[in-house]
C-alpha cells in the first residue's frame, strides 16, 4: 500500500498537476490539504475517471482537506478534529481505507506570532495530541498524514536562523510534535532516512526552489504495527518543478502487505 500526502495549494487551479502526479506515482491513498475550494467545487469526477474515489471537507478560499483512494471506497469516520465544536476551519478528515485508518490534516500556520493565530495553532495542536492518543490506544493501524506546519529539528530546514521568528520553528511547536512521537508514533520519513535533508516545501519567494532552500513540513506518522511494515518512503521533488506547481511536493510511504 502506497500512501501519500500532498498540500496541493488549490485543487481546482492545480488539478492538472495533481492528475499528472497521480498518473506517474500511482499512490493507493492520497491525503490532500489546502484545497481552497468550497464543498461543491471539489473535482471529484475527473479524479474518479482516474480510479480515485474521494471524501473531502471543503472551505471557500482557504483550508480544505481530502482523502483519495484508488479502486476503493474511503469510509469517513470523522470530518473535524474533536475538542472544539466552535472551530469551523476545514483542517481534518479521517477515513478507513482497506483496513487502515488514514487522517489528512492541515495544521494551522500560526503566523504572525505572538497573536491569536499562534494561539490557535497551539490549541489545535493540543486537540490533535489528545485525539492521536485515543487513536493509538484503540489498537487500530493509523496513519496521521498531512501538512503539520512544523519543522521538527534544525536538520529539517536549509537555514534555521533566517526563520528564527517563524511559528513553524518555535520551541513550543517542536515540543508538541515531539509529544506526538512520544505517544509511540513513528515519523516515517526519518525512520528510513534518519539523516540528510528531506525537503517537502520550497517557498515561492526569493528563488528558494531553484536554489534548493527547503523545509520539511509534511509528515506521515505511523502506529507501531504500520511502522513495522514500512519498506519505502520519499518525496516526489519533480512535482515541485512542474509549471504552476504547488509550493509543496508529494511525500509518500510504502507499506508491505
Amino acid at each position: 500500500m502506497k500512501i501519500a500526502t500532498f498540500n496541493i495549494n488549490n485543487v481546482v487551479k492545480r488539478l492538472d498537476n495533481l492528475i499528472d502526479w497521480l498518473a506517474e506515482a500511482e499512490p493507493d491513498v492520497v491525503c490532500l490539504q489546502e484545497l481552497k475550494a468550497e464543498q461543491g467545487a471539489f473535482p471529484a469526477e475527473p479524479l474518479a475517471q482516474l480510479g480515485y474515489n474521494a471524501v473531502w471537507k471543503g472551505q471557500r478560499s482557504w483550508n480544505g482537506v481530502a482523502i483519495l483512494a484508488r479502486e476503493a471506497e474511503p469510509i469517513v469516520t470523522r470530518t473535524a478534529l474533536p475538542g472544539d465544536p466552535a472551530d469551523t476551519q476545514a483542517r481534518y478528515i479521517e477515513a478507513a481505507v482497506n483496513g487502515v485508518l488514514v487522517a489528512s490534516l492541515y495544521q494551522p500556520n500560526g503566523n504572525p506570532r505572538p497573536g491569536p493565530k499562534f494561539d490557535y495553532k497551539l490549541a489545535w495542536f493540543e486537540r490533535l495530541i489528545a485525539h492521536a492518543e485515543d487513536l493509538r490506544s484503540s489498537g487500530a493501524p493509523v496513519v496521521l498524514a498531512g501538512d503539520y506546519n512544523v519543522v521538527p529539528t534544525e536538520a529539517d530546514i536549509y537555514q534555521p536562523h533566517s526563520w528564527a521568528d517563524d511559528a513553524l520553528l518555535q520551541p513550543e511547536v517542536r515540543a508538541a510534535y515531539q509529544r506526538l512521537l512520544d505517544q509511540g508514533w513513528s515519523d516515517a520519513l526519518r525512520q528510513l532516512h534518519p539523516t540528510g535533508p528531506l525537503w517537502t516545501f520550497w517557498a515561492y519567494l526569493r528563488n528558494r526552489w531553484p536554489s534548493d532552500k527547503g523545509l520539511r513540513l509534511d509528515h506521515l506518522l505511523l502506529t507501531p504495527d504500520l511502522a513495522d511494515r514500512l519498506v519505502e518512503a520519499g518525496v516526489d521533488r519533480w512535482a515541485r518543478g512542474e509549471q504552476e506547481a504547488s509550493d509543496h511536493a508529494p511525500t509518500w510511504i510504502r507499506l508491505a502487505d
